[in-house]
Protein backbone atom coordinates (compact mmCIF):
# COMPACT_ATOMS: atom_id res chain seq x y z
CA UNK A 1 0.00 0.00 0.00
CA UNK A 2 1.44 3.03 -0.98
CA UNK A 3 1.73 5.58 2.12
CA UNK A 4 0.12 8.93 2.26
CA UNK A 5 2.65 11.77 2.01
CA UNK A 6 0.51 14.74 2.05
CA UNK A 7 -2.75 14.92 3.94
CA UNK A 8 -4.95 18.13 4.30
CA UNK A 9 -8.37 18.58 6.04
CA UNK A 10 -10.49 21.66 6.00
CA UNK A 11 -7.72 23.93 5.32
CA UNK A 12 -7.94 27.58 4.87
CA UNK A 13 -6.10 30.59 4.36
CA UNK A 14 -7.18 34.06 4.78
CA UNK A 15 -5.57 37.39 3.84
CA UNK A 16 -6.38 40.40 5.42
CA UNK A 17 -5.88 43.11 2.71
CA UNK A 18 -7.40 46.16 4.97
CA UNK A 19 -8.71 46.49 8.41
CA UNK A 20 -12.01 45.33 7.77
CA UNK A 21 -11.32 43.71 4.23
CA UNK A 22 -10.53 39.91 4.15
CA UNK A 23 -9.98 37.65 0.79
CA UNK A 24 -10.60 33.51 2.01
CA UNK A 25 -7.86 32.26 -0.56
CA UNK A 26 -8.86 29.04 0.49
CA UNK A 27 -12.15 27.73 1.95
CA UNK A 28 -12.25 24.61 3.38
CA UNK A 29 -10.12 22.07 1.43
CA UNK A 30 -9.21 18.57 1.80
CA UNK A 31 -7.03 16.39 0.06
CA UNK A 32 -4.48 13.47 -0.09
CA UNK A 33 -1.73 12.90 -2.18
CA UNK A 34 -0.17 8.99 -2.42
CA UNK A 35 3.80 8.74 -2.50
CA UNK A 36 5.27 8.43 -6.38
CA UNK A 37 1.84 10.12 -7.58
CA UNK A 38 2.48 12.86 -10.05
CA UNK A 39 -0.24 15.79 -9.64
CA UNK A 40 -0.73 19.27 -11.42
CA UNK A 41 -3.09 21.92 -10.06
CA UNK A 42 -4.51 24.28 -12.27
CA UNK A 43 -6.82 27.18 -12.18
CA UNK A 44 -7.12 30.88 -13.61
CA UNK A 45 -5.76 33.71 -11.76
CA UNK A 46 -7.18 34.10 -8.11
CA UNK A 47 -8.80 30.47 -8.13
CA UNK A 48 -6.21 29.92 -4.93
CA UNK A 49 -3.54 27.62 -6.53
CA UNK A 50 -0.88 29.95 -5.98
CA UNK A 51 -2.04 29.77 -2.28
CA UNK A 52 -2.30 25.81 -2.25
CA UNK A 53 1.31 25.94 -3.41
CA UNK A 54 2.60 28.13 -0.57
CA UNK A 55 0.61 25.99 2.04
CA UNK A 56 2.35 22.83 0.64
CA UNK A 57 5.64 24.14 0.50
CA UNK A 58 5.61 25.35 4.07
CA UNK A 59 6.23 28.66 2.59
CA UNK A 60 2.75 30.04 4.77
CA UNK A 61 0.81 28.31 7.51
CA UNK A 62 -3.10 27.78 7.02
CA UNK A 63 -5.64 30.39 8.81
CA UNK A 64 -7.30 26.56 9.94
CA UNK A 65 -7.67 23.36 9.05
CA UNK A 66 -4.89 20.35 9.21
CA UNK A 67 -1.36 19.94 6.67
CA UNK A 68 0.51 16.48 7.51
CA UNK A 69 3.60 15.96 5.46
CA UNK A 70 4.96 12.57 5.30
CA UNK A 71 2.85 12.20 8.94
CA UNK A 72 4.39 15.12 10.43
CA UNK A 73 1.80 17.76 11.19
CA UNK A 74 2.88 21.04 9.83
CA UNK A 75 0.02 23.73 10.06
CA UNK A 76 1.00 24.46 13.37
CA UNK A 77 4.22 25.02 13.66
CA UNK A 78 6.45 28.29 13.79
CA UNK A 79 8.94 29.76 11.45
CA UNK A 80 11.54 28.30 12.27
CA UNK A 81 10.89 24.88 12.51
CA UNK A 82 8.51 25.39 9.24
CA UNK A 83 11.65 26.29 7.75
CA UNK A 84 13.42 22.98 8.67
CA UNK A 85 10.83 21.04 6.59
CA UNK A 86 11.17 22.69 3.63
CA UNK A 87 15.79 21.75 4.15
CA UNK A 88 14.89 18.16 4.92
CA UNK A 89 11.52 17.09 2.96
CA UNK A 90 10.46 19.74 0.13
CA UNK A 91 12.38 20.24 -3.00
CA UNK A 92 11.55 23.68 -5.22
CA UNK A 93 12.00 24.19 -8.68
CA UNK A 94 10.32 27.90 -9.79
CA UNK A 95 9.99 29.17 -13.13
CA UNK A 96 12.49 31.78 -12.49
CA UNK A 97 15.25 28.69 -11.68
CA UNK A 98 16.58 31.20 -8.86
CA UNK A 99 20.40 30.43 -8.97
CA UNK A 100 23.34 31.99 -7.12
CA UNK A 101 24.57 34.03 -10.31
CA UNK A 102 27.81 34.08 -8.49
CA UNK A 103 28.16 30.11 -7.61
CA UNK A 104 29.01 27.46 -9.66
CA UNK A 105 26.76 24.64 -11.20
CA UNK A 106 28.43 22.63 -8.37
CA UNK A 107 27.74 25.44 -5.53
CA UNK A 108 24.09 26.30 -6.34
CA UNK A 109 23.26 22.57 -6.27
CA UNK A 110 24.81 22.27 -2.32
CA UNK A 111 23.17 25.58 -1.14
CA UNK A 112 20.32 23.65 0.14
CA UNK A 113 22.54 21.66 2.52
CA UNK A 114 24.86 24.71 3.08
CA UNK A 115 21.79 25.91 4.98
CA UNK A 116 21.78 22.65 7.11
CA UNK A 117 25.45 22.77 7.79
CA UNK A 118 26.71 20.20 5.57
CA UNK A 119 30.13 21.37 4.25
CA UNK A 120 30.37 21.11 0.01
CA UNK A 121 33.89 19.02 0.46
CA UNK A 122 31.44 16.41 2.52
CA UNK A 123 28.78 16.20 -0.44
CA UNK A 124 30.78 16.88 -3.27
CA UNK A 125 30.15 13.68 -5.14
CA UNK A 126 26.62 13.63 -4.27
CA UNK A 127 26.45 17.16 -6.02
CA UNK A 128 28.64 16.23 -8.91
CA UNK A 129 26.19 13.06 -9.32
CA UNK A 130 23.19 15.21 -9.45
CA UNK A 131 25.02 17.44 -12.45
CA UNK A 132 25.36 14.12 -14.48
CA UNK A 133 21.88 13.27 -13.33
CA UNK A 134 20.23 16.07 -14.99
CA UNK A 135 23.26 16.24 -18.12
CA UNK A 136 25.43 19.09 -16.63
CA UNK A 137 28.41 16.44 -16.40
CA UNK A 138 30.38 18.82 -18.52
CA UNK A 139 29.11 22.00 -16.75
CA UNK A 140 30.06 21.78 -13.37
CA UNK A 141 32.24 24.62 -13.10
CA UNK A 142 30.31 26.88 -14.85
CA UNK A 143 28.09 30.39 -13.56
CA UNK A 144 24.39 30.37 -14.44
CA UNK A 145 25.35 33.33 -17.11
CA UNK A 146 27.18 30.92 -18.69
CA UNK A 147 23.96 28.61 -19.53
CA UNK A 148 21.14 28.29 -21.52
CA UNK A 149 17.75 28.50 -20.03
CA UNK A 150 16.83 25.02 -19.92
CA UNK A 151 20.39 24.17 -18.30
CA UNK A 152 19.66 26.91 -15.82
CA UNK A 153 16.20 24.93 -14.93
CA UNK A 154 18.11 21.24 -14.85
CA UNK A 155 20.40 23.01 -11.75
CA UNK A 156 17.45 23.86 -10.34
CA UNK A 157 15.93 20.70 -10.41
CA UNK A 158 19.09 19.07 -9.21
CA UNK A 159 19.08 21.08 -6.35
CA UNK A 160 16.10 20.69 -5.26
CA UNK A 161 16.92 16.91 -5.04
CA UNK A 162 19.85 17.53 -2.88
CA UNK A 163 18.29 16.99 0.18
CA UNK A 164 15.86 13.86 -0.76
CA UNK A 165 12.99 15.25 -0.33
CA UNK A 166 9.61 13.31 0.20
CA UNK A 167 7.79 15.61 -2.30
CA UNK A 168 8.98 17.92 -5.10
CA UNK A 169 6.83 20.78 -5.71
CA UNK A 170 7.36 22.51 -9.37
CA UNK A 171 6.27 26.44 -10.07
CA UNK A 172 5.50 26.77 -13.74
CA UNK A 173 8.85 25.20 -14.43
CA UNK A 174 8.73 25.34 -18.18
CA UNK A 175 7.28 29.09 -18.14
CA UNK A 176 10.57 30.70 -19.09
CA UNK A 177 11.44 27.90 -21.59
CA UNK A 178 10.91 27.92 -25.36
CA UNK A 179 8.55 24.29 -26.41
CA UNK A 180 11.44 22.25 -27.31
CA UNK A 181 13.31 22.81 -23.94
CA UNK A 182 10.63 22.97 -22.17
CA UNK A 183 9.62 19.16 -23.26
CA UNK A 184 13.27 18.57 -22.54
CA UNK A 185 12.62 19.60 -18.99
CA UNK A 186 9.20 17.90 -18.57
CA UNK A 187 10.31 14.76 -20.28
CA UNK A 188 13.40 14.91 -16.86
CA UNK A 189 10.50 15.43 -14.67
CA UNK A 190 8.25 12.05 -15.81
CA UNK A 191 11.53 10.24 -15.20
CA UNK A 192 11.80 10.91 -11.74
CA UNK A 193 8.41 10.51 -11.32
CA UNK A 194 8.83 7.12 -12.53
CA UNK A 195 11.71 6.28 -10.21
CA UNK A 196 9.61 7.02 -7.33
CA UNK A 197 9.55 10.79 -6.66
CA UNK A 198 5.97 12.42 -5.85
CA UNK A 199 6.03 15.57 -7.53
CA UNK A 200 3.11 18.36 -7.64
CA UNK A 201 3.28 20.73 -10.06
CA UNK A 202 1.45 23.89 -10.56
CA UNK A 203 0.65 25.15 -14.12
CA UNK A 204 -1.31 27.05 -16.69
CA UNK A 205 -0.42 24.73 -19.24
CA UNK A 206 -2.75 21.76 -20.26
CA UNK A 207 0.01 20.42 -22.54
CA UNK A 208 1.98 20.15 -19.60
CA UNK A 209 -0.94 19.17 -17.18
CA UNK A 210 -1.08 16.03 -19.56
CA UNK A 211 2.03 14.62 -17.97
CA UNK A 212 0.33 14.07 -14.76
CA UNK A 213 -1.23 11.02 -13.09
CA UNK A 214 -3.53 13.60 -11.49
CA UNK A 215 -4.64 17.12 -12.46
CA UNK A 216 -6.89 18.77 -9.36
CA UNK A 217 -8.23 22.37 -10.91
CA UNK A 218 -9.18 24.98 -8.16
CA UNK A 219 -12.10 27.65 -8.43
CA UNK A 220 -12.76 30.33 -6.16
CA UNK A 221 -10.97 28.88 -3.24
CA UNK A 222 -12.08 24.79 -3.43
CA UNK A 223 -11.09 22.13 -5.99
CA UNK A 224 -13.38 22.24 -8.49
CA UNK A 225 -12.18 18.84 -10.21
CA UNK A 226 -10.44 16.84 -9.49
CA UNK A 227 -8.80 14.12 -12.00
CA UNK A 228 -7.12 10.60 -11.98
CA UNK A 229 -6.14 9.25 -15.16
CA UNK A 230 -3.06 7.40 -17.29
CA UNK A 231 -0.53 10.29 -18.40
CA UNK A 232 -0.56 11.21 -22.15
CA UNK A 233 0.52 7.90 -24.22
CA UNK A 234 3.85 10.23 -25.38
CA UNK A 235 5.68 9.69 -22.13
CA UNK A 236 8.16 7.64 -21.25
CA UNK A 237 7.67 5.64 -18.68
CA UNK A 238 4.12 4.75 -16.40
CA UNK A 239 4.08 5.50 -12.51
CA UNK A 240 6.22 2.61 -10.76
CA UNK A 241 8.25 2.18 -13.64
CA UNK A 242 12.11 2.19 -13.19
CA UNK A 243 14.02 4.24 -15.95
CA UNK A 244 17.56 4.90 -16.12
CA UNK A 245 18.28 8.56 -15.53
CA UNK A 246 20.81 10.65 -17.75
CA UNK A 247 24.05 10.62 -16.98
Amino acid sequence: MSQTIIEIQNLEKVYATGEEVKVRALKGVSLKIEQGTYVAIMGSSGSGKSTMLNLLGCLDRPSSGSYFLGGEDVATMNDDQLSIVRGKKIGFVFQSYNLIHQLTVIENIHVPLFYQGIDLNDCRKKCEDLAKLVGLGERMDHRPKQLSGGQQQRVAIARSLVNDPILLLADEPTGNLDSKTGTEILNLLDELNANGKTIVLVTHDDEVAERAHRVIVMKDGLIDKDTTRKPSSFLTGQPGQKLPLHA
